[in-house]
């Protein structure tokens, strides 16, 4: 059976990426296939898309997806590739038509990228920060990648997630310190395209233990991936998603342990909610990301564990592997209830007004 060796970093949270070496045998029956990743975002200044190659290999003849995937000649193609994405607005009975505007990809070496299964800490990617429109009454759009390499033209397409009216709703989180079957809701309008949605809340708060330097500490919590089906709505706008009242202690507990305060007068800890806006008491974060159909069926169809795999089941790049799809992240500074900062000063846990 083939195998191919992949480079997925783009899509682990979502994201980012040169020396040369001929360490590596390349076998006989070793075919050039095109790899890209690209998760257009119309809500960032620069969109980055990998444009890379694979090795093939047989069962007689092996390679090393460890070794090879250390080596950036192994992946990158040489110099620069005629790269550019084209921009379609739907026109009379539905049909797409280019509307003039065609986005350039440039070449950039990313220096920050952390050691791990891919060579770094340098990786090159293309990019570009020409704007991406989303969808409004008037107007939606769709966009399609062109790759030249010789004498072939890879090409993929994709709408784009998003929208002015995409947006959390909650204000205030709620959280209670006695055990309880209670719950609460993060509640959001939908963003256009998306048939998915990854949500997570942090808390933020910095601790000094001993009398040393104040750092600073967060807890998260993920709610994981949500389709339509798994959502809740509470009107034909807004939809939510439930977490239990005590999530935000039992988050606490876990990471504090038993690092409580001696005594009221001469504890060996103290800590203080971190506000990331003053002004508003807001010590809390929602993270919430939208994606659409394509890379949901990527992630689904194809459940990747590794960095070797047989060919995917589902590739929407015409003339390669990989996925060229959307997606879109905002994120709100929300506060806290009044209850919930009784219950935290209550807890022998150091926490304390500034």
């Amino acid at each position: 059976m083939k195998k191919l060796f992949l480079s997925l970093s783009l899509l682990g949270g979502l994201f980012f990426f040169n020396a040369c070496t001929t360490d590596v045998e390349l076998y006989s029956d070793y075919k050039d296939i095109p790899i890209i990743y690209g998760l257009l975002d119309a809500s960032q200044d620069t969109n980055f898309i990998r444009i890379n190659r694979a090795f093939s290999g047989s069962n007689d003849n092996h390679i090393n997806a460890a070794e090879v995937s250390l080596i950036a000649d192994s992946s990158n193609y040489p110099g620069k590739l005629r790269a550019y994405i084209v921009e379609y607005v739907q026109g009379y009975g539905g049909h797409y038509q280019p509307t003039g505007n065609t986005i350039d990809l440039d070449t950039i070496t990313i220096h920050d990228k952390e050691e791990g299964v891919f060579y770094a800490p340098d990786q090159k990617v293309y990019w570009t920060d020409a704007p991406i429109h989303v969808n409004t009454a008037a107007a939606k759009y769709k966009y399609k990648l062109f790759v030249h390499r010789g004498n072939d033209t890879i090409t993929s397409e994709t709408g784009v997630v998003g929208g002015e009216g995409f947006k959390i709703v909650t204000e205030s989180l709620g959280f209670m310190a006695e055990e309880n079957n209670t719950s609460s809701q993060v509640k959001f309008t939908l963003a256009d395209n998306a048939v998915f949605y990854d949500i997570k809340m942090e808390f933020y708060y910095r601790e000094s233990v001993n009398g040393g330097p104040m750092t600073d500490k967060k807890v998260t919590y993920s709610f994981g991936v949500k389709t339509l089906d798994n959502l809740e709505q509470e009107n034909s706008r807004v939809y939510f998603v439930n977490y239990s009242k005590n999530t935000l202690f039992n988050l606490l507990e876990e990471a504090i342990g038993g690092d409580t305060v001696i005594n009221e007068n001469t504890p060996n800890v103290v800590r203080y909610i971190n506000y990331l806006d003053d002004e508003g008491k807001k010590p809390m974060k929602i993270f919430l990301s939208a994606g659409s159909d394509e890379l949901y069926n990527y992630i689904q169809i194809n459940s990747q564990t590794g960095y070797a795999q047989t060919v995917p089941d589902y590739t929407n790049i015409n003339g390669g592997y990989g996925v060229f799809s959307s997606r879109v992240n905002i994120t709100k500074e929300v506060s806290v209830s009044a209850a919930t900062m009784r219950d935290l000063y209550g807890k022998p846990w150091g926490f304390v007004q500034q």
